[in-house]
């Protein structure tokens, strides 16, 4: 057993590591990076690449990949996105860090190649040597983590509290300008606060790698773990996340010591610690009647001054004035355009293309459940694409093992995922936006590992094949009932938006306490949102698999539906066209990389959809609203001048005499 609590200790002190490092960049710079594990599995990557590819030494590898490359990504990942999410919402934080994260992982595999790796080397010296101690073998890997953590945790602390450089951090934290006025200058303290917050990433993904593999999902879920000590920490306390490390990576050893290493359940209950601990989490902070939010912010009331403010206020006063002056074919035009070709489309594709387009007919009415909580509801869950998968595995139960006729039953798997929403709506009403989207995120994980692992559903890993209606058995006519559902929804969306609930979401999610003073209750607009959401998902989730003719677990896992949020907010998350148009880009973007161009270039797609997601710090509309918005000035502008010619000519000399 003491075997199993000392490796518990070397898991748990990654995972403190990880919360140190993530505890520090949100206190510094309100940012809380969702790329962490991304940044780990690039760093770690790097170090295989230059360890075993190319054949250098322990230390070489270790000081190009931590020294050199950890800390320069840092800057340049500061200078390139974080200087500017420093006062950006909190979804526009979350959306480009998770755009970042789906990025980094494909760019590793672009420069480093997509090989198979099966044992990936730590910082200790091959063969590691083993002590033994009272008994107990201890390997050098384990000796570095150990002293790893005590630097990182120990020094660091010291360093924070009683040293100069510590003091110009809490400085900055407090007030960027004052820090300013005293000499010392942000930007600086900024670029040394993400330079090390880098090391720690690929400091934790080289000592990680050796345990959980070189696999991005695989580091996805080692965050995830951090991210449970982050919530328990309430974000900002560097030595409660350090404890509950600790207690999960106990807890997580225990777990293999008392269940038999055979059992499935062993496995399902190590995924779940992280959700566990946050439940106790939440239980803990009710009771309480703690205060949850994340609405604190960075710096002071000088800071708050001197920053200029009404630019959205402005450009949303523009865009209505800019509608309110268009007749309707001109403000609707985009939509109609696209509506149009979308019918079309089926027409003028085969094959494999037309396959294709079914299916991203059909997930683009998952995205327009993204669009619905997240666009209109302004709150970040991650776990939209568990709903799906809950519609989709159930409609398949339903239409195959129970005969239910087909439509009928994706009806059912949207109503079967609608009070799973309503709870986890429940569960985090009175949470701010950051832990919102922690706590989703685990549950997503947790969904994919404990639920949809069920032998009902994987069928042996073939999944469960389902029928189309007899009317729509062909792709082109199946695609046109997808099209038919998704305008359907489409239409509820926008209709919802422009009513007097649409109205009181706008409030909502533009400011909580000016709803209540305007007597708007807040807690019921953001219920009724989850579990729309959660109902539009389930039915997506369910015409996907009718689409795709069989129902696989693994079509559902949550890093997908980051891909899937990415893909959706930067093209446009309040429009419900671009829901369309991502589902669209999403499926046959790649197909086209794939078939056009090299192999080499196979991530690309995944880099673009991580890069887009990543300009929402630059233009939070997404490329389609911006665009739209473009092309319909540029309409007004025509009409305008051909008005104006009119008038001319009707008050000219020749018009007078005439």
């Amino acid at each position: 057993m003491v075997q199993y609590i000392i490796a518990g200790l070397v898991l748990g002190g990654i995972y403190a590591i990880s919360s140190s490092g993530l505890v520090v960049t949100y206190e510094s710079s309100g940012i809380l990076n969702f790329a962490f594990g991304s940044i780990a599995f690039f760093i770690a990557r790097l170090y295989y690449f230059l360890n075993i590819q190319h054949n250098m030494g322990i230390t070489v590898s270790a000081v190009l990949s931590l020294v050199v490359a950890a800390p320069a990504l840092g800057i340049l990942l500061y200078f390139a996105l974080f200087r500017f999410l420093r006062l950006s919402s909190s979804l526009v934080k979350v959306v480009a860090t998770l755009g970042l994260s789906v990025a980094l992982p494909a760019v590793a595999t672009t420069l480093f190649g997509n090989i198979s790796i099966l044992v990936a080397p730590g910082l200790a010296p091959q063969p590691v040597h083993v002590f033994m101690v009272a008994g107990v073998p201890i390997t050098m890997d384990q000796v570095i983590v150990y002293i790893s953590v005590i630097l990182t945790v120990v020094v660091g602390g010291l360093v924070l509290r009683f040293t100069e450089v510590g003091l110009r951090v809490r400085a900055m934290v407090d007030s960027p300008a004052m820090t300013s006025l005293s000499g010392t200058n942000p930007v600086r303290v900024s670029v040394g606060v993400w330079a090390v917050s880098t090391f720690f990433a690929g400091l934790a993904g080289i000592l990680a790698a050796p345990i959980i593999g070189l696999d991005s999902q695989h580091f996805t879920l080692l965050v995830a773990a951090a991210f449970a000590a982050v919530v328990a920490a309430r974000l900002r306390s560097i030595p409660i996340a350090v404890m509950v490390s600790f207690a999960m990576g106990i807890a997580t050893s225990l777990i293999q010591y008392y269940l038999p290493s055979s059992s499935v359940w062993t496995s399902r209950m190590i995924t779940a610690v992280p959700f566990l601990f946050i439940a106790i989490f939440l239980v803990y902070n009710l009771i309480l009647r703690r205060d949850l939010s994340d609405s604190t912010k960075v710096g002071s009331a000088l800071d708050a001054a001197i920053e200029p403010h009404g630019q959205g206020v402005l450009e949303s006063s523009e865009a209505a004035v800019l509608d309110a002056s268009m007749g309707f074919i001109a403000r609707y035009s985009g939509p109609i355009v696209v509506a149009i070709i979308a019918m079309v489309l089926p027409f003028l594709m085969s094959g494999v293309w037309l396959t294709l387009l079914v299916q991203a007919y059909a997930l683009g009415i998952v995205f327009l459940a993204i669009t619905l909580v997240t666009g209109e509801g302004g709150m970040i869950w991650l776990c939209q694409i568990t709903f799906a998968g809950i519609g989709g595995l159930w409609t398949a139960q339903l239409a195959t093992d129970y005969h239910w006729p087909v439509l009928l039953a994706v009806l059912a798997g949207g109503l079967i995922a609608l009070p799973v929403g309503l709870l986890v709506g429940f569960l985090t009403i009175r949470l701010g936006g950051l832990y919102v989207a922690l706590i989703t995120l685990t549950f997503a994980l947790l969904m994919e590992s404990l639920y949809f692992t069920q032998g009902r559903f994987s069928n042996g890993g073939l999944g469960v094949n389902v029928l189309r209606p007899s009317f729509a058995t062909s792709d082109r006519a199946f695609a046109y009932v997808c099209l038919f559902v998704f305008i359907l929804v489409a239409l509820f969306v926008v209709n919802l938006r422009r009513s007097t609930t649409g109205m009181a979401l706008d409030a909502v999610r533009s400011s909580e306490p000016g709803a209540r003073t305007l007597g708007i209750s807040v807690v019921q607009m953001k219920i009724v949102v989850a579990g729309l959401a959660a109902l539009l998902a389930g039915i997506g989730g369910g015409m996907l698999v009718v689409a795709q003719t069989a129902a696989q677990p693994v079509n559902y896992s949550t890093f997908l539906g980051v891909v899937w949020l990415a893909v959706v907010v930067s093209i446009g998350i309040r429009s419900s066209i671009a829901a369309l148009v991502a589902g669209i880009t999403f499926l046959v973007f790649p197909q086209l990389v794939t078939t056009y161009l090299p192999t080499a270039w196979s991530q690309i797609p995944v880099i673009l959809f991580g890069l887009g997601a990543i300009g929402v710090a630059k233009f939070p509309q997404g490329t389609v609203e911006q665009n739209g918005e473009k092309f319909r000035r540029i309409l007004l502008k025509q009409a305008k001048k051909r008005s104006d010619k009119k008038e001319l000519a009707l008050t000219s000399p020749q018009g007078e005499a005439t």
